[in-house]
Formats: structure tokens, C-alpha cells, sequence
């Protein structure tokens, strides 16, 4: 079971950085970016097979169950942000149908290239930060596991914002550095050290491990949740909620206001 937190009534002041640089991979904030997308360009061919690692299994239905919960219906248009390989956005449109659309958005030739996607979705590429697609075009808007890897949580927010119809609906999944010291040393563990070394064994591309290892960094420098819950409050959305499930994976729900 989850539980609820949710937006802080105060005014929040703006977050941009999801995290503070990391000069073991880069050098400078102006670097990350490149680097990043440089970085996935690489191990764009592993990414889903080393995906299935990480999730033990968990993945499809627990994305499909999070978008459901989130309201995504029959019928909506739908973004899907740092789309990848199409993990989300292949959910996402079982759960729209026929009469429903996905635009795939990310900022990764690569990635995009290798995705397998169902009928009904469209890629493109592009960032959070600035969306290729018209104001007010979505009925709903995603994000899986790509929110650390924004270069401005405020300036992608409200991004998120102006492509969402009035009255449309966010939801941002993300890993999450889990409360309690053991947890947090168990959770390290596998994903920085037994991660990358089933990567090292299974992967075709000899980056992929290194990528593996990034994302735990990641996670672990990324800020914190109520941060994120006040970026979206800053931005404009309304009904911000958190829900955290296994004190690891962060569901992060919002709405456009209607007026």
C-alpha cells in the first residue's frame, strides 16, 4: 500500500536542477546534458534488457496500473515525456485505445530508433523542456523514470503545463532513495553493484554498465520529493499528490486547472 502527501499550501520557491552536478561523469552543469543523451545514444540497444533486470518483472503492469490510477482513459491524447524506448508510452496506449494517441518525446535519436511501439503512438524527438507540440494539444501528459535526467524541473513544468489541455492530468513515476539506512545500503547495492555487473555479462554495448551505475547516482543525488511536489505547485498544477509504494517507486499525480 501507498500513502498520500499532498501539496504544500505555502508559496514555494523555484527548483531547477533535479540534482548537483556529478564530476565523476561530467564536468560542468552545462555538460550533463550532452553527456547524458550522448550516454544513452550509446546503450540505447541494452536499455529494455537491462529494464527487465531492474523491474524483476514488475514493469508493464505496474506502469499500467499507475497510468490507470493517475486517470488516464479511453479515448485521451496522451504525451509521453523522455519516452525512450516506448516502456510508458506502449501502456499508455493500451489504455487509450484506438480512439486515443501517444506522442513519444525524447531527446534520444538512439533510443527513439530502437523503441518498439504499438499502434497508435508517434515519436519524436525533443525535451521536456521544450515539447514539440502545440499549446493545450493533450489530454494527459507521462513521465517514466526520466525526471532526473531534466536539466530544469521548473522550465520542463511548466512546459508540462502549456501542452496540457485545462483540466488535464500529470503523472511523473520515479525511483525514489528509499528512507532507513539498511534500505538505502540494500537498494545501492543492487542497483549500482549487481546491476551493472549482470549488465557487464548480458549487454551488447560496453558502456551499458557504466549507464547502470549513473542511473543509482542519480537517485541517490536527485532532490527531494517534496521539492518536486512544490515545483509542481509552483508551476501552476493543482491536486499535487506523491504516493509511494515499497518506499521506493514515486508516483507524482497532477491537473491543469480547469479555468
Amino acid at each position: 500500500m501507498g500513502r498520500m502527501s499532498s501539496s504544500p499550501q505555502a508559496p514555494a520557491s523555484p527548483v531547477h536542477v533535479p540534482h548537483a552536478p556529478l564530476h565523476g561523469y561530467y564536468g560542468q552543469e552545462q555538460q550533463r546534458c550532452s553527456w547524458v543523451v550522448d550516454l544513452f545514444d550509446r546503450t540505447a540497444l541494452d536499455y529494455e534488457r537491462v529494464e527487465g533486470l531492474m523491474a524483476m518483472g514488475s514493469g508493464s503492469w505496474y506502469r499500467r496500473r499507475a497510468l490507470s490510477s493517475a486517470g488516464l482513459q479511453s479515448g485521451m491524447q496522451v504525451i509521453d515525456v523522455g519516452t525512450g524506448t516506448g516502456l510508458v508510452a506502449r501502456e499508455a496506449a493500451r489504455l487509450v485505445g484506438p480512439q486515443g494517441s501517444v506522442l513519444g518525446v525524447d531527446p534520444s535519436a538512439a533510443m527513439l530508433a530502437n523503441a518498439r511501439v504499438v499502434a497508435g503512438v508517434r515519436l519524436v524527438e525533443g525535451r521536456a523542456e521544450s515539447i514539440p507540440a502545440p499549446d493545450a494539444s493533450a489530454d494527459f501528459l507521462c513521465m517514466g523514470y526520466a525526471l532526473r535526467h531534466i536539466s530544469d524541473l521548473s522550465v520542463a513544468f511548466r512546459e508540462f503545463g502549456r501542452v496540457l489541455r485545462p483540466g488535464g492530468r500529470l503523472c511523473l513515476l520515479e525511483i525514489t532513495s528509499p528512507q532507513g539506512r539498511w534500505r538505502r545500503g540494500l537498494l545501492k547495492t543492487y542497483m549500482r553493484t549487481l546491476v551493472p555487473w549482470a549488465a557487464r555479462a548480458l549487454a551488447r554495448e560496453r558502456d551499458t554498465p557504466l549507464l547502470m551505475r549513473y542511473y543509482w547516482d542519480t537517485i541517490e543525488a536527485c532532490v527531494a520529493p517534496p521539492l518536486i511536489v512544490e515545483a509542481l505547485d509552483a508551476a501552476g498544477f493543482g491536486e499535487v499528490t506523491r504516493r509511494i509504494e515499497l518506499g521506493i517507486f514515486s508516483q507524482y499525480c497532477a491537473r491543469r486547472p480547469p479555468g
